[in-house]
């Protein structure tokens, strides 16, 4: 099973991803005012610190539609993977899916809101543009979108998983106490693991490595 810790911006927090057992770490790039928001200077900084680990492998988390600036960053960073977190269309997939390098790797993150999924009739084109995997999250009644630490329900997860043809991670909300809750989720054939951000940070607001290997160990072992 996968694990993701979403959000980092300091060597520390990589070097404490890395030690925790995560796969992937999230770097947030191209998300305008947020509080994980990184230069491209520093994405690259910390995406190599990341990839040196020789496990721990780093994904480019944007709300951009700017293909070529994300291509440009990546590959200035080496970043192998993107996750699409906000509302892009079909088209900023199959633009990256063309222009990029054969390997990359492409997310999309589908918002459910009161268990519906906002991007529902889009799912089928997200496929065949070339996205890889999806990543289920919640949106929240105000708008807000990614670490909003509100959790999805198991049964609309998997209900959305059974109408689509892609992997899924799922987030919103997961901590080490909540893995039994998606059941469902979990024992899904697409099902390829976790993406957390608010579980994993201590009370400075940095990402530990003591609550990240706390909830990799319980929802690996659920």
């Amino acid at each position: 099973m996968i694990v993701k810790f979403c959000g980092a911006t300091t060597e520390a927090e990589v070097t404490e991803m890395a030690a925790a057992g995560a796969d992937l770490v999230g770097l947030w790039h191209g998300v305008p005012g947020g509080r994980a928001e990184l230069t491209a200077a520093r994405l690259a900084d910390l995406a190599a610190l990341a990839l040196a680990d020789g496990r721990l492998r780093p994904v480019l988390v944007t709300f951009s539609s700017d293909t070529r600036a994300l291509l440009a960053a990546m590959a200035a960073a080496r970043v192998p993977c993107v996750q699409l977190h906000g509302f892009q269309p079909p088209g900023t997939v199959r633009a990256l899916r063309r222009a990029g390098p054969p390997a990359l790797e492409i997310v999309k993150v589908l918002h459910l809101r009161d268990g519906v999924c906002l991007e529902e009739r889009l799912t089928g084109s997200y496929e065949r543009a070339g996205a890889d995997s999806f990543l289920v999250d919640t949106v929240t009644a105000d708008g807000r979108l990614g670490s909003t630490a509100e959790p999805l329900a198991d049964a609309a997860v998997t209900a959305l998983a059974d109408r689509t043809g892609l992997p899924f991670l799922l987030a919103g909300g997961l901590h080490a106490g909540n893995a039994h809750d998606f059941a469902g989720a979990r024992a899904h054939p697409r099902f390829l693991g976790i993406d957390v951000d608010s579980a994993a940070r201590g009370a400075d607001g940095l990402l530990r490595a003591g609550r990240a290997r706390a909830v990799a160990r319980a929802w690996r072992t659920a």
